[in-house]
Protein backbone atom coordinates (compact mmCIF):
# COMPACT_ATOMS: atom_id res chain seq x y z
CA UNK A 1 0.00 0.00 0.00
CA UNK A 2 1.69 3.45 -0.75
CA UNK A 3 1.16 6.29 1.03
CA UNK A 4 -0.22 8.63 -1.96
CA UNK A 5 -2.85 5.78 -1.70
CA UNK A 6 -3.84 6.62 1.66
CA UNK A 7 -3.74 10.13 1.76
CA UNK A 8 -7.11 9.61 -0.77
CA UNK A 9 -9.09 7.33 1.64
CA UNK A 10 -8.46 10.32 4.37
CA UNK A 11 -11.03 13.22 4.81
CA UNK A 12 -9.57 16.60 3.57
CA UNK A 13 -9.77 18.25 6.61
CA UNK A 14 -6.99 15.78 7.66
CA UNK A 15 -4.95 16.10 4.55
CA UNK A 16 -4.97 20.03 5.20
CA UNK A 17 -3.77 20.41 8.24
CA UNK A 18 -1.35 16.76 8.56
CA UNK A 19 0.95 14.82 7.24
CA UNK A 20 0.95 10.95 6.39
CA UNK A 21 4.21 10.19 7.69
CA UNK A 22 4.01 6.65 7.48
CA UNK A 23 1.93 3.67 8.37
CA UNK A 24 1.91 -0.06 9.66
CA UNK A 25 0.02 -3.07 9.64
CA UNK A 26 0.35 -5.22 12.51
CA UNK A 27 -2.00 -8.15 13.40
CA UNK A 28 -2.29 -11.68 12.76
CA UNK A 29 -4.15 -12.86 9.78
CA UNK A 30 -4.90 -16.58 11.30
CA UNK A 31 -6.71 -14.44 14.17
CA UNK A 32 -8.21 -11.95 12.41
CA UNK A 33 -6.91 -9.48 14.09
CA UNK A 34 -5.34 -7.23 11.47
CA UNK A 35 -4.83 -3.71 12.04
CA UNK A 36 -3.43 -0.46 10.17
CA UNK A 37 -1.84 2.07 11.88
CA UNK A 38 -1.49 5.65 10.36
CA UNK A 39 0.55 8.05 12.08
CA UNK A 40 0.02 11.82 11.01
CA UNK A 41 2.06 14.82 11.78
CA UNK A 42 0.92 18.01 12.54
CA UNK A 43 1.72 20.65 9.58
CA UNK A 44 3.68 23.75 10.98
CA UNK A 45 1.58 26.03 10.13
CA UNK A 46 0.77 28.59 12.95
CA UNK A 47 -3.44 29.47 13.85
CA UNK A 48 -4.86 32.19 11.90
CA UNK A 49 -4.23 35.43 13.55
CA UNK A 50 -0.62 34.55 14.72
CA UNK A 51 3.08 36.00 13.37
CA UNK A 52 5.58 33.92 12.85
CA UNK A 53 7.79 36.35 13.69
CA UNK A 54 6.64 36.18 17.25
CA UNK A 55 6.75 32.42 17.62
CA UNK A 56 8.85 29.13 17.51
CA UNK A 57 7.56 25.78 16.37
CA UNK A 58 9.15 23.76 20.02
CA UNK A 59 8.18 20.55 18.66
CA UNK A 60 5.03 18.16 19.35
CA UNK A 61 2.46 16.91 22.07
CA UNK A 62 2.43 13.23 23.18
CA UNK A 63 0.74 11.39 20.16
CA UNK A 64 -3.05 10.38 20.49
CA UNK A 65 -4.27 6.92 18.89
CA UNK A 66 -7.70 7.51 17.47
CA UNK A 67 -9.86 4.85 16.20
CA UNK A 68 -11.72 5.73 12.85
CA UNK A 69 -13.43 3.34 10.68
CA UNK A 70 -12.84 0.00 9.06
CA UNK A 71 -11.02 -0.39 6.10
CA UNK A 72 -11.78 -3.80 3.97
CA UNK A 73 -11.95 -5.86 7.33
CA UNK A 74 -8.96 -4.05 8.94
CA UNK A 75 -9.33 -1.82 12.37
CA UNK A 76 -7.85 1.69 11.60
CA UNK A 77 -6.42 3.70 14.00
CA UNK A 78 -4.87 7.21 14.02
CA UNK A 79 -1.71 8.13 15.75
CA UNK A 80 -1.71 11.74 15.21
CA UNK A 81 0.86 14.31 16.78
CA UNK A 82 -0.33 18.05 17.14
CA UNK A 83 2.16 20.54 17.43
CA UNK A 84 2.79 23.09 19.73
CA UNK A 85 4.59 26.61 19.56
CA UNK A 86 6.33 28.84 22.33
CA UNK A 87 5.69 32.37 21.66
CA UNK A 88 9.60 33.93 21.84
CA UNK A 89 8.89 36.91 24.33
CA UNK A 90 6.37 35.87 26.87
CA UNK A 91 7.00 32.52 26.79
CA UNK A 92 3.20 31.34 26.18
CA UNK A 93 2.36 28.16 24.18
CA UNK A 94 0.01 27.80 21.27
CA UNK A 95 -1.53 24.88 19.51
CA UNK A 96 -3.94 24.51 17.61
CA UNK A 97 -7.60 23.46 18.61
CA UNK A 98 -9.28 21.42 15.79
CA UNK A 99 -13.12 21.00 15.68
CA UNK A 100 -13.68 18.05 13.11
CA UNK A 101 -16.67 17.02 15.02
CA UNK A 102 -20.59 18.23 14.72
CA UNK A 103 -21.71 19.91 17.95
CA UNK A 104 -23.47 17.86 20.11
CA UNK A 105 -22.11 14.79 17.83
CA UNK A 106 -18.98 12.37 18.11
CA UNK A 107 -19.03 12.21 14.34
CA UNK A 108 -17.22 14.13 11.76
CA UNK A 109 -18.71 17.13 9.87
CA UNK A 110 -18.71 14.86 6.79
CA UNK A 111 -20.14 11.78 8.15
CA UNK A 112 -22.89 13.77 9.57
CA UNK A 113 -24.51 15.60 6.90
CA UNK A 114 -23.74 12.03 4.83
CA UNK A 115 -26.24 10.38 7.72
CA UNK A 116 -28.50 13.29 7.86
CA UNK A 117 -29.23 13.02 3.81
CA UNK A 118 -29.97 8.86 3.94
CA UNK A 119 -32.56 9.28 6.80
CA UNK A 120 -34.29 12.05 4.65
CA UNK A 121 -35.08 10.14 2.19
CA UNK A 122 -36.12 6.83 4.01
Amino acid sequence: MKLSFLREILPDIINIHFDLVCYHKLGNVREKTMELELHLDELNILPEGYCTSEYESKGFLPSSRIQDFPIRGQAVYLVIRRRRWRNKFTGKELRNDYSFTNKGAKLTQELSDFLKDTNRYS
